[in-house]
């Protein structure tokens, strides 16, 4: 059996559990709702677009001569009306590799003047730059989500980055708003959250942790005025999965003035040299994917304490803006443009990992899902004039109860999910307190063979009603096709009772539930 525990604050919800025949027993999950103080921060639901494959260029953006794809300005307005539903939060841009390789000038002013530019990270594949600047920013706004800038520090400048910050953001008179106003935006975007280089151990500069912090710090500097009056969310590129020395160098020899937040960058996959079909796979493949998901609360715990010691009042965020699973590229697809499918496989992962997010919500305020439109683990898929939602988008659909919802403090006791010699825990659960008083409780079951039932049991809040519902499927590995889009959708939850002080449970195997208590 497998303990896991987030202790936060308070409230009150305790499981107990029996089982017989194909039922595994032994899962407890213990809430404390009596004062929740802590934020599950809506950022955490963020998104990722990088100039990668079809997520930019024939993904979210057809061009404004499109007559055959209804859109605005350019942007798909089937995408747009999704992402909403999600509620999403923010929006990564240009990237990824290809940000510290992305020149923000050449994406400005009139696009039949725009230089092109060869995407050398992804395919090889020549762009115009009709996606720029002011084609992102306003799509942000369209989406009613904030951006997220990621700005080039390897082939850049630090002029540069600190033009693209005035050329945004600065309200009066100066050389960057004069440009920006003649290129047909009067008003700044107002642009809070800026990257400073990505993954700078690797296609970022291939740099070490002390060379980074030290070139950090000279760009931090002037994006910004001495005491940051401007209020900017700058994050430094953090650690390389389990790189703690990396997130160690960063925390002590970057000023706290000087640094709002801290990236973390984790893929889930079967064997990074051997990723896999994302649709046919074994369970042996399937249990190996877990693994490298659920090692994400292992890395939150303990860049965390890391951040604890020379941060320890958390006003510096750790931000994973990159996660997800991460497969083979489908069958015929430019393997640079890492396109793949989205199973019931990702739908776990997506569950088991956002209830990591929401636990650690004291550290992590910030994620970005991996990513949004086309490649890996995204949410929409696109084909011609045909868009579909992925089981992925269905959890994320059902999980936004939980964003700047006050978390609910946890202990779980779970059953293992046993494959050969190896466990993981089967259930991973989070719950929060909404503005308008409903209790939302998440739970994945990510074991494919056994249902989960728990008793539950309410401490400390009366509770009258309770409705939930379910993400699952015939077979891990059902998606959501283009000929089939509706395979895998949410359906009303119909296996929790509530009786007094009692509620009952029971997850179906390889499943994602949430439910509501009012």
């Amino acid at each position: 059996m497998s303990k896991l525990k987030t202790s936060l604050t308070t409230l009150g919800l305790a499981l107990t559990v029996g089982f017989t025949q194909q039922v595994s027993a032994q899962n407890t999950i213990k809430l404390d709702a009596t004062d929740p103080k802590i934020t599950i921060n809506k950022n955490i639901y963020g998104h990722f677009a990088e100039h990668l494959g079809r997520c930019i260029y024939d993904g979210f953006y057809v061009g404004e001569d499109n007559k055959a794809i209804p859109n605005t300005n350019g942007v798909r307005n089937d995408i747009i009306e999704a992402l909403k539903k999600l509620n999403i939060p923010n929006l990564r841009w240009p990237g990824g590799c290809f940000a510290d390789t992305y020149h923000w000038k050449d994406g400005i002013g009139p696009k039949k003047d725009r230089p092109t530019i060869v995407n050398t990270w992804w395919g090889g594949v020549t762009e115009n730059n009709s996606f720029g600047t002011h084609d992102f920013l306003n799509m942000c706004e369209l989406l009613g989500a904030e951006p997220y800038l990621a700005g080039n520090m390897a082939t850049g400048t630090v002029q540069e980055l600190a033009d693209w910050v005035q050329y945004v953001n600065h309200g009066g008179e100066s050389p960057m708003s004069k440009l920006r106003k003649e290129n047909g935006r009067e008003k700044p975007w107002n642009v809070r959250y800026w990257g400073v280089g990505n993954e700078a151990w690797g296609c970022g500069g291939n740099m070490t942790a002390e060379y980074y912090a030290n070139e950090y710090r000279k760009y931090a500097t002037f994006m910004s005025s001495w005491t940051n009056t401007n209020g900017i969310f700058r994050i430094a590129s953090g650690a390389n999965v389990a790189d703690y020395h990396w997130t160690e160098t960063l925390m002590k020899n970057i000023p706290k003035g000087l640094l709002e937040g801290v990236a973390l960058h984790s893929y889930s996959f079967v064997e990074w040299n051997k990723k896999g079909s994302a649709t046919s796979f074994t369970e042996a493949q399937y249990f190996k994917t877990l693994q490298t998901a659920w090692k994400m609360e292992e890395l939150v715990t303990k860049h965390s304490a890391i951040m604890d010691k020379y941060d320890p009042q958390k006003k510096i965020a750790l931000v994973v803006d990159e996660w997800g699973g991460w497969y083979d590229v489908e069958d015929g697809t430019n393997p640079g443009f890492l396109y793949q499918q989205n199973t019931m496989r990702d739908a776990m992962i997506a569950g088991l990992t956002l209830n990591v997010f929401n636990n650690h919500a004291e550290r992590v305020r910030m994620a970005n899902l991996a990513q949004a439109v086309n490649v890996l683990q995204s949410v929409i898929l696109t084909k011609g004039d045909q868009m579909i939602l992925t089981p992925t988008y269905h959890v994320m659909e059902m999980y936004k109860v939980h964003q700047d919802a006050k978390l609910i403090p946890l202990t779980i006791s779970t059953a293992d999910y046993v494959f050969g010699d190896e466990k993981l825990p089967a259930v991973t659960a989070s719950a929060s307190l909404a503005k308008d008083g409903k209790t939302h409780l998440s739970l994945t079951n990510i074991d494919p063979s056994k249902a989960q039932e728990i008793s539950i049991q309410l401490d400390g809040k009366k509770f009258k009603n309770v409705s939930g519902r379910v993400l699952t499927s015939k077979k891990l590995q059902d998606y959501n096709s283009f000929e089939k889009p509706n395979i895998i959708q949410p359906a009303l939850f119909k296996d929790a009772s509530l009786k007094g002080d009692q509620l009952k449970v029971k997850l179906p195997p390889f499943s994602v539930v949430v439910l509501e208590l009012l």
